[in-house]
């Protein structure tokens, strides 16, 4: 006897949160001065938004790299090509589904028919978001290290010892992936977590790798933070980099929460708040981040775009993709 399907919870409908990015724009316009607003966004010169839409994709390319090397290293065996293509197929996703969970399924789920571990590509992916959170936040922590006005000395105390303890977290749950008496389980349980060991015994013996990837998430984040500080001059926030360092890592991770659509509406409040003790306007601040997302919605409309265009010209029927199979090894002659 078959079960009935599971009926999601209503708070976990993608429109709730839809609703939600409605609701957090809507006390935005309402709190803040609309016209200024306008205005504010106005006053952009009509190229910065189709230059920063291409530095947007651009930038993207290291984290396509970085991804890659994450999920190789765990034993997928992506190539570039299939990488960028499954990348910006994710970026697609985002724009659509609920938080970056669902973008990094689309992702996966696009890599999944050419890689040769389908468990080292799902737990590279696991691995790859896990650092890009804590490159946020050691771009955030480089930001409140050179802004006096970020951090009390107390609080930033703190702040360093949060990144410590998400640091020591990750690492631990990769040392009790590689200790765990897997021999104690059934066989049957033995035999199915044979290739996700031996895909994480490869990714924690390859800890230049994970510090290259951490550099890389880095590397992206500040990039973007460099962008955003782009947009902030063309609307009128005259403020020093480093400020940008500390607020905008904080302002997407707060737009991490599943309250909202792609976190539009919390990341523009998030701002607002993070830039008021600066002296900048919660107009412009807030007139920036919707630049931003609108920025972020365009380089996900393209990046599905140019995924399709290159999917057509690497069809299964010309060539390319690799079938795959459950090992981390090489791939045996047969299937070369």
């Amino acid at each position: 006897m078959t079960r009935p399907p599971k009926k999601a919870k209503w708070w976990k409908h993608p429109a709730i949160r839809i609703v939600g990015s409605g609701v957090m724009l809507a006390l935005l316009f309402t709190i803040l001065p609309f016209g200024d607003m306008r205005r504010a966004i106005a006053a952009m010169p009509w190229y910065v938004w189709p230059a920063a839409l291409a530095t947007y994709m651009c930038l993207h390319l290291i984290g396509v790299a970085k991804w890659r090397l994450m999920t190789n290293v765990a034993g997928a065996g992506l190539s570039f090509g299939a990488a960028a293509r499954a990348y910006y197929w994710g970026l697609f996703g985002n724009t659509f589904l609920p938080s970056i969970v669902g973008g990094d399924a689309v992702r996966m789920a696009t890599a999944m028919r050419h890689v040769r571990s389908g468990h080292g590509l799902v737990l590279g992916s696991l691995v790859d978001r896990f650092l890009d959170i804590i490159g946020l936040v050691l771009v955030a922590g480089v930001g409140a290290w050179l802004s006096p006005l970020a951090l009390g000395p107390e609080s930033r105390t703190i702040f360093l010892v949060a990144i410590g303890v998400l640091t020591a977290a990750g690492l631990g749950g990769l040392a009790v992936l590689w200790f765990f008496p897997v021999r104690r389980l059934p066989f049957k349980v033995r035999r199915k977590l044979v290739p996700l060991r031996r895909a994480v015994r490869a990714t924690a013996g390859n800890p230049w790798s994970l510090g290259a990837a951490l550099g890389l998430g880095a590397l992206l984040q500040s990039l973007l933070v460099v962008l955003n500080w782009g947009l902030g001059i063309a609307i009128g926030i005259d403020i020093p980099l480093y400020v940008w360092l500390f607020v905008w890592p904080l302002a997407k991770i707060s737009g991490l929460l599943p309250v909202t659509q792609g976190g539009i509406g919390v990341r523009e409040a998030a701002q607002a708040a993070l830039f008021a003790p600066f002296g900048v306007s919660a107009v412009k601040a807030v007139a920036t981040g919707l630049v931003f997302e609108v920025v972020i919605i365009s380089g996900g409309l393209l990046g599905g775009a140019l995924a399709w265009l290159s999917g057509a010209r690497h069809s299964p029927a010309t060539g390319a993709p690799i079938s795959p199979v459950t090992h981390a090894g090489p791939l045996p002659p047969h299937a070369a």
